[in-house]
């Protein structure tokens, strides 16, 4: 991941996330941090315009924004998300989570680079939770990510162990 692949700004209750290139788990990690710590927040405004794929770990995530954002009457909105990336959420029925929107990004926000190499727990944390989520907002993938589940909790629970045993 390139310093500048994920940029995140806030400013009055408005979260800007300018997402480029391939959105994959390692870029999930931040964002996950992010949705984590949204608290009385009005919106998450995702600029996708140079967003050119996303794996499901960043789908999760993303998901985990949305359904945040349904229990406390916020928002999240795609802004200039391709058909591409749009059918990637259909597909996996959290479509419905998010607002989507054509126009420019907020060229005014103050990014800051979210890019950071996280470590190998962190990660399988992640991976864990953001296919939880997918299920979470749609029963339906269940049968699709139950092994993606199992193997990234054992992954944590090998982690752990070894973190501990040091």
């Amino acid at each position: 991941m390139k310093e500048s692949d994920l940029l995140i700004s806030h400013r009055d209750g408005v979260y800007f996330v300018k997402v480029s290139g391939r959105a994959n788990f390692e870029y999930a990690v931040p964002l996950r941090e992010l949705a984590k710590t949204l608290d009385n927040f009005r919106c998450v405004r995702m600029d996708m315009t140079e967003c050119l794929a996303m794996d499901s770990t960043f789908m999760g995530v993303l998901s985990m924004i949305g359904l945040k954002a349904k229990r406390c009457d916020a928002k999240v909105e795609l802004v200039n998300a391709s058909e591409f990336l749009t059918k990637l959420l259909r597909d996996l029925g959290v479509v419905k989570l998010f607002d989507f929107v054509a126009g420019g990004g907020d060229s005014d926000a103050d990014y800051d680079s979210a890019a950071r190499k996280a470590d190998l727990l962190t990660t399988a944390e992640t991976v864990a939770e953001a296919h939880e989520t997918l299920v979470e907002a749609d029963r339906s993938n269940a049968e699709k990510f139950d092994q993606v589940i199992a193997f990234s909790k054992q992954d944590v629970e090998r982690l752990k162990k070894e973190k501990e045993g040091k």
